[in-house]
């Protein structure tokens, strides 16, 4: 096995900050009669306010500070969008609260060409996502955890090269007791390579086998059966706005956030989405919900540029405090054929979803396209539909001849072709139709032809009389 943990020392601040631009200086304050500084964006850090300081002495080097209160409710549900994210590379997850996703990768390395690309698109995804983090590689899930608890960012794919970076690791991370790590370190016990180096024996009377055993599960000497995490059946994703924003259009960076959380998620199910729901959340209003008609896609890019087009024209009732993203409706992936040529189709987009962005723009009911429709007669053989409707009557396997241009009104030629220097060159078919609706019709089709050789699509009505319906191209 293989795992890759995912850890965030920065999640307090994260959970607040992913949503902004992170100009602003801003900390996170612990919940105390006291508080402090439990974490600091890099703005503050320029001021010299870093984690453990008090907040009245954060304040006292800027007054200006953006506080927020630790919210580990949030950080909580920030590591399951994580997990949920890191469905597409692995479907063995599990969170080790309350700073680390781990994964375990050793089934598709192959399939993301090794892991040196693996992990190197793992934290491209991170950055999209808006979190920073340590990335570390073992072939236990504790030393895994362990060694990016530790800041260490590295891969280890091996067990034997594995214990000799466990050994200098220091005992503190370990999940012992308290008391039992500060005695450790009082007796010059430091790193696990020193807890290895006494007699097991003693080690297991004086600390408890507790101890041992949690190293040996770091070593992959004994088993580490962790619990996994079960995705939702639909994605359900919400972000808090630093502050509230009152354009639209300044939603859209935080938008992306979560499109990319449901990118994630739709990969890991082999899913696109074609009903999605964007609640823009208010402080004194009603929720604006923004619902998005797709063909089955997952492209992070195109979902945005949907929803920027949405946006553009949304009037909000009040200012915005956050945001969800709520796939309502998911299908299976359509699998692709290969290209004879890779790239061929890599500039522009779909017809698809061409069209999906001109009625965000322009609204549902304002982009139409034509389609037949089950009548015999020619004049109500077509019609317009929403793109969102559903499929029209399919063409006929082999259907007969019809001009690509029908006459808004049939032309009257009288009783003699010979006079209108028409000649006949097929037919008749007969078509008669519309008793039901007051429309009845009936006609004998020709395909004749005038004196410059042009093809014209003839009929003759019941009393004898011909008209010209339409031209063939």
């Amino acid at each position: 096995m293989l795992w890759t943990a995912l850890y965030f020392p920065g999640l307090p601040l994260s959970v607040f900050a992913r949503a902004g631009t992170g100009s602003v200086a801003a900390v996170v304050s612990s919940a105390s009669h006291r508080p402090d500084v439990v974490a600091a964006n890099d703005a503050a850090k320029r001021r010299g306010i870093v984690a453990g300081l008090s907040i009245a002495a954060a304040l006292a080097l800027d007054p200006e500070i953006a506080i927020h209160l630790r919210d580990e409710r949030a950080e909580a549900a920030a590591l399951k969008s994580i997990a949920l994210w890191g469905g597409q590379w692995t479907s063995t997850i599990s969170i080790e609260p309350p700073a680390v996703v781990l994964l375990e990768i050793s089934a598709c390395l192959n399939y993301f060409e090794g892991l040196p690309k693996l992990l190197a698109r793992i934290d491209a995804g991170l950055a999209a996502l808006g979190f920073s983090g340590v990335i570390a590689t073992a072939p236990t899930a504790l030393a895994a955890s362990l060694l990016a608890r530790a800041g260490q960012a590295i891969a280890i794919e091996h067990t034997v090269d594995l214990e000799p970076r466990l050994g200098t690791l220091p005992v503190a991370l370990l999940d012992s007791e308290r008391p039992i790590l500060d005695t450790l370190t009082g007796i010059g016990v430091h790193t696990i390579a020193d807890v290895l180096a006494l007699p097991r024996d003693g080690v297991a009377r004086r600390f408890g086998q507790r101890l041992l055993d949690e190293i040996d599960r770091a070593r992959g000497i004994q088993p580490d059966p962790r619990s996994l995490f079960v995705p939702p059946e639909r994605y359900h994703g919400q972000l808090e706005l630093p502050v509230p924003v009152a354009e639209a259009e300044a939603l859209l960076f935080a938008a992306k956030r979560l499109v990319v959380e449901l990118a994630g998620f739709l990969q890991g199910r082999g899913a696109g989405v074609t009903r999605l729901r964007c609640d823009l959340i208010h402080e004194d209003a009603p929720p604006t919900a923004i619902v998005l008609g797709l063909a089955a896609t997952r492209k992070v890019e195109h979902i945005v540029n949907v929803l920027r087009e949405r946006l553009a024209r949304e009037e909000l009732p009040d200012r915005v405090e956050a945001i969800r993203l709520v796939s309502e409706e998911i299908a299976p992936f359509p699998g692709q054929d290969g290209e004879l040529f890779a790239g061929a189709h890599r500039h522009g987009e779909s017809g698809k979803q061409w069209i999906e962005r001109l009625r965000a723009r322009l609204g549902d009911d304002s982009v139409r396209e034509l389609c037949l429709n089950a009548d015999h007669r020619p004049e109500h053989a077509w019609r317009y539909r929403g793109t969102t409707s559903a499929s029209a009557v399919p063409l006929p396997a082999d259907p007969p001849r019809r001009p690509l241009w029908l006459l808004p009104r049939a032309r009257p030629l009288g009783v003699d072709l010979a006079s209108a220097q028409l000649s006949l060159l097929s037919g008749p078919e007969r078509i008669e139709s519309g008793w039901w609706d007051g429309g009845e019709i009936g006609r004998d089709y020709f395909v004749g032809s005038d004196a410059q050789g042009g093809e014209l699509w003839l009929y003759r009505d019941r009393g004898g009389q011909w008209f010209v319906h339409g031209i063939f191209s």
